[in-house]
């Protein structure tokens, strides 16, 4: 059995483009809505790409501004200027 990724974002319009980017990159990633959140899971790994939450926001950002819409994460942390991932690979 595969472990899984896990990050809940609140459910905002602070937090769409990263929801957004995240569906758009990581096919078979699982959505759950919630009321006020969003939790998003995949097997082995999840990764948020600076240049895809860019792209719908139409402005520069920082990966390390996902710490202003997270709520929780499951998964190994991984981060630099270009992405956040989590992954429970080694």
């Amino acid at each position: 059995m595969a472990q899984v990724a896990s990050i809940t974002l609140l459910h905002n319009d602070d937090a769409r483009p990263v929801i957004e980017a995240i569906l758009a990159d990581n096919p078979g990633v699982r959505v759950m809505n919630m009321p006020g959140a969003v939790k998003l899971d995949r097997d082995q790994e999840i990764v948020v790409n600076r240049a895809s939450v860019e792209e719908r926001l139409g402005r520069s950002w920082d990966p390390q501004a996902i710490q202003l819409v997270l709520i929780s994460m499951a998964g190994n942390l991984d981060e630099d200027d270009d992405h956040f991932t989590l992954s429970w690979r080694r």
